[in-house]
């Protein structure tokens, strides 16, 4: 499995970005400022870095510098810099490319396959499994027993990974609608009936799976063995 590090010191926006690499297949480590980051860089030796620039300590410049004069790691920044003289900066520094805040987690993906590939790296994409449930990330479809696949839509694919990551915990409904549209997007009217159109598809009668998506009014959704 690759590994990515991903340095940000926005909580929220880390998290996003490493749900996003982890549904990929990315095993994700986490830094918030740069002295840490070039600490876990050392240690973890990643396949690939998502780097902010405005971090505490040492900024996204000194740590791309720093990694870029000991490894020929991939790094893609993600930054709310987005003029002319930061971005020729960024990439003059040894940045293989340069993504500006707000971003779209597929656009991210893309690209940091896209810089995978021009490494030479190549990501293999890791089922998920829960109960007798196998979520495959190749197919976009829910596999069960003496059943034929289930196609997911995109989004229904996104709070499925969510949901069987994080099996038989819950997960606010202000995490998941960041996980599956992004931040900005979305509303919890919008996940009730995404939650309702996947429940139609993990239990086609009411009761008769093994797993079922358990609603806790106020707070979120778990996915729960019955």
């Amino acid at each position: 499995m690759m590994k990515a590090l991903v340095v940000d010191d926005d909580l929220v926006l880390a998290d996003v970005v490493s749900f996003t690499l982890r549904r990929a297949g990315f095993e994700v480590v986490l830094a918030h400022d740069g002295i840490s980051a070039l600490e876990r860089f050392q240690h973890e030796q990643p396949s690939l870095v998502i780097l902010d620039l405005q971090l505490p300590g040492k900024d996204g410049l000194e740590v791309c510098k720093t990694i870029r004069a000991r490894s020929d790691t991939p790094i893609i920044m993600l930054t709310v810099r987005d003029t002319d003289a930061d971005i020729i900066q960024g990439l003059g520094l040894g940045a293989d490319d340069y993504i500006t805040k707000p971003f779209s987690p597929a656009q991210l993906l893309a690209r940091a396959q896209a810089v995978m590939r021009r490494s030479g790296k190549v990501l293999q994409l890791t089922k998920l499994t829960f109960a007798d449930l196998t979520l495959n990330p190749e197919r976009h479809v829910l596999e069960l027993p003496d059943q034929p696949p289930t196609s997911l839509t995109q989004l229904e694919y996104k709070l499925m990974e969510a949901l069987i990551a994080n099996s038989e915990q819950v997960l606010p409904a202000n995490t998941l609608i960041d996980r599956v549209w992004g931040p900005g997007g979305g509303d919890r009217a919008m996940l009730k009936q995404l939650v309702y159109r996947l429940r139609r598809k993990i239990e086609p009668e009411e009761g008769a799976g093994s797993i079922y998506i358990e609603a806790i009014p106020g707070i979120g959704y778990a996915l729960m063995r019955r």
